[in-house]
């Protein structure tokens, strides 16, 4: 009887892609996650303990800093299951990630399983069939300085969260947290917007000339006047807005306005001519941080969607670890990426000798290798069978790990100086001699400027004393901009540039920030609420080290240094926590000095004096006057940010609360007067008052496409109009409705919604219009969801059972509910091979659990 070995991994899928692999006497087993944690609340704490006072904490301080580690709740028949089939096997082999998280995983493992046959840590960085045996072959023990690393990180973030944290609910709002790296990512959103509130806009005027030459035009800016250099964006500080340059001439309307008028019927002539050849080199190969930052800014997936879908591209064997601080390439991913350049562009595609790159930071502790293809051959994107962003995603890594191979791109600018009178004009032009890794891979910018610099403008042939033909003259209005907002991009570079976190992390911070509703997201732009405000001014003035970007940068630092036996990781908690200096005896100290009306009060440059801004339970709130008689309060909706909030905009919101509840009209149908009240969410409609016998009257949110202090009766009327029913539809006999969302106007029937077409008027849309949409397959996506498949209707019930790809992965809608799809069904030729009747199953399955819990 041959010998049983057990494999332990994270996840269903990773235990799948292994399995190709490996003999059938191998148990492939996934531990789903994490198996044990802290605490995460009072009811996950052993009856045993609930009377120790430390348990609150989750860490035993007196105690060495001992955790209370407990298994998570849906985790203990996973044990269970491990610890059964340990009993039958010879070997075990630990094969989570090659990580200091993947490394905590499989000692709480040992911890819990206690085997009683050897035990082996088995770790690759690519899940191919020669990692996979090559890592059998070459296992070795537990690195416990890895697991001592990853518990002081989890302590450490328990002491500064459970420390902080009731600290800002008595002194701002109940509910509210502080998280070790997640309060410095606040602070740098907060500082770029009170930069922008600082920011002084100045108005500048150049000159744009049409040029032909040959048969071609080109363009050509204002230079040069007599008086001086023509004054420029770069001659204006970028961060407050004021004039910088001592050389440069700021031309006005009336000024710049002649000055075209007069050069147009002047003789244009080229007086010089400049040609550089210049050298583009590659970006290195992905690492962590830089696969985030072109996921963001090439395909608009989030830090989080990034790495979700780089960690089903590495589960299913396809790229290396997604999880690494290192650029470097292994010899065999250079000989791949060689010999596919080579083959698909030819040899002159190649660099002359290969490129081999290292890790700038002396930080990057989790140096596999960096993200590429995986395997000694790479799979053509066309080759994966992948579709969507998991192609796509691919097919960027592809990419960019060959550019790094190939030759450099030849470039040569060309730069004119043209005189029109006594003023110069200046053009450029660029042209690619030879395309090398340009012609696969172009690294984004969040500067739309910088982007454009390797597109080729190529000008006419021109020499010194051409006569030129000026089309047009005309003068062009600019405006200084203040410092932009961080995207998620950017908010990774500035993160890694500052030490702040790891790459691994930054996903989680960016997450997290949106999740407890310090930051939102407006397009691609991050933009701090008042709430997270307030927060990062609390922490700033009272507890500016936890906040600094250095000090933060110095604790990564020291849990690197742990990380490899440097350091004793309880004598640096003591130090951090039980210090002189220590968190513990900081809040104590300051505590007693902070008065919650101070720490609940924003301070904004822009507002009078006589005018706060407060956050309380409900959000942000504006109080104009004096105590006593006089005092206005005003909600301050959601959307204004604060940097946008303007004296206007503040006069307005005090007007609406001061007035009160004045009807602006009555509905003919109903007799009722119609309200314009303000929220939370911003200015709103209301018909009626809320009485106890109207607990819920019909509410119109405004929206920005209306004025609140203006809006009419009739304006007023329209809005209240929706939701509208249309009639019953003719098969399932229900109402068909339409109204609009956040997401835009939509139909709905029986918990199926589609959304209308941009010709469709919310307004007028009727019943046999809306039964033509909701005839309409649903392949568009659904807040956010892919439609990925339609099973067919529920055996009991009739109602459609449909799975889509969401935010957090697949899952199958029902009516208006979502059910997530267990583990072993996410796979994408599973989900084709899902039956209706175990599509049913689940549903009823996963209702009936919330329906117990509901009863309880």
């Amino acid at each position: 009887m041959s010998e049983k070995y057990l494999v332990i991994v994270e996840s269903p899928t990773k235990a799948k892609t292994i399995r190709k692999f490996l003999p059938k006497n191998y148990i492939i087993e996934a531990s789903m996650g994490h198996v044990r944690d802290l605490p995460q609340s009072a009811t996950d704490i052993p009856k045993a303990l609930k009377a120790e006072e430390w348990t609150k904490l989750g860490v035993n301080v007196e105690k060495n800093f001992e955790p209370l580690y407990i298994i998570p709740k849906g985790k203990s028949k996973i044990i269970t299951e491990l610890r059964k089939i340990a009993k039958e096997v010879d070997i075990i082999y630990l094969a989570t990630d090659e990580d200091r998280e993947g490394e905590s995983i499989s000692w709480h493992l040992l911890e819990l399983l206690k085997p009683k046959v050897p035990v082996k840590r088995m770790v690759f960085h690519e899940i191919t069939k020669t990692a996979i045996q090559n890592a059998l072959k070459e296992c070795r023990d537990l690195d416990e300085s890895l697991v001592k690393a990853q518990e002081a990180r989890r302590v450490l973030d328990r002491l500064y969260g459970y420390t902080l944290s009731p600290l800002i609910w008595k002194k701002i709002a109940y509910g509210l947290s502080a998280g070790r790296v997640q309060s410095t990512g606040i602070k740098l959103i907060v500082e770029r917007e009170q930069e922008r509130i600082l920011f002084k806009s100045s108005e500048y005027w150049d000159i744009k000339a049409t040029i032909a030459k040959g048969g071609k035009t080109f363009e050509a800016k204002l230079y040069q006047v007599a008086q001086g250099k023509v004054a420029q964006s770069k001659d204006f500080d970028s961060t407050t807005g004021e004039f910088k340059s001592k050389d440069a001439v700021i031309l006005n309307k009336k000024q710049a306005t002649e000055l075209a008028k007069r050069l147009s019927d002047m003789d244009w002539k080229v007086i010089s001519t400049e040609e550089k050849a210049s050298v583009s080199k590659p970006a290195i190969p992905f690492i962590t941080s830089t696969l985030q930052q072109e996921g963001n800014r090439k395909l608009g997936l989030s830090a989080r969607d990034t790495m979700r879908t780089a960690q089903k591209l590495y589960e299913e064997g396809l790229i290396t670890y997604m999880r690494t601080d290192s650029p470097n390439l292994s010899s065999q991913a250079i000989s791949a990426a060689r010999a596919q350049i080579q083959s698909l562009y030819g040899k002159d595609y190649l660099s002359e000798t290969p490129r081999n790159y290292s890790a700038k930071s002396k930080g990057a502790q989790e140096a596999h290798e960096a993200i590429r293809p995986a395997g000694a051959e790479f799979l053509h994107p066309d080759e994966t069978g992948l579709s969507g962003k998991e192609k796509q995603l691919y097919e960027l890594i592809w990419k960019r790990t060959l550019a790094t191979q190939m030759a450099d791109a030849q470039k040569s600018t060309m730069s004119i100086r043209i005189q029109a009178d006594d003023a110069i004009f200046s053009a450029s032009g660029t042209r690619i001699v030879f395309p090398g890794f340009l012609r696969v891979y172009v690294e984004g910018s969040d500067d739309p400027e910088q982007a454009l610099e390797d597109k080729e403008v190529i000008l006419p042939e021109m020499k010194k004393g051409d006569k030129l033909d000026a089309k047009k003259v005309d003068p062009v209005d600019h405006e200084t901009k203040p410092p932009a907002r961080f995207t998620e991009a950017s908010l990774v570079q500035r993160l890694e540039k500052e030490g702040i976190g790891r790459p691994s992390t930054y996903a989680t911070i960016i997450a997290t920030i949106q999740e407890r509703g310090y930051v939102r997201k407006e397009a691609n732009a991050l933009i701090p609420t008042f709430t997270g405000m307030a927060v990062a001014q609390m922490l700033n003035n009272y507890f500016p080290q936890l906040v600094d970007y250095g000090f933060t940068s110095e604790m990564e630092n020291k849990l690197d240094s742990i990380a490899v036996g440097e350091i004793e990781w309880t004598k640096y908690l003591k130090e951090f926590y039980l210090g002189k200096k220590g968190l513990k005896h900081k809040v104590e100290e300051q505590e007693k000095s902070m008065k919650a009306d101070e720490c609940r009060t924003i301070h904004l440059p822009q507002l009078k004096k006589e005018i706060e801004i407060k956050v309380g339970r409900y959000g942000p709130y504006i109080i104009a006057g004096k105590d006593g008689k006089d005092e206005i309060h005003a909600s301050i909706p959601e959307d204004i940010a604060p940097a946008d909030l303007k004296s206007e905009d503040i006069q307005e919101l005090l007007e609406l609360s001061s007035k009160g509840p004045d009807s602006i009209g009555k509905d003919p149908k109903t007799g009722q007067p119609i309200f314009c009240l303000v929220g939370r969410y911003g200015p709103y409609l209301q018909l009626g008052e809320k009485t106890d016998d109207n607990p819920t009257p019909r509410r119109a949110s405004i929206g920005k496409e209306y004025s609140a202090k203006n809006i009419d009766l009739e304006t007023a009327l329209k809005l209240l109009s929706l939701p509208r029913e249309l009639g019953k539809h003719p098969t399932s006999g229900k109402m068909v409705v339409v109204n609009n969302g956040r997401f835009g106007p939509y139909v709905m029937h029986d918990g199926e919604f589609r959304s209308l077409k941009k010709t469709d008027d919310v307004y007028q849309v009727d019943l046999e219009r809306a039964l033509e949409i909701l005839a309409e397959d649903k392949k568009a996506s659904v807040r956010g969801a892919t439609l990925v498949r339609e099973i067919g209707a529920h055996p009991k019930t009739g109602k459609k059972l449909n799975v889509y790809d969401g935010k957090y992965g697949h899952y199958i809608k029902v009516g208006t509910k979502n059910i997530t799809l267990p583990e072993e069904y996410k796979s994408a030729d599973k989900i084709q091979k899902l039956s209706l009747v175990d599509a049913a199953k689940i549903v009823d399955e996963s209702l009936g659990k919330k329906t117990k819990r509901s009863s309880k």
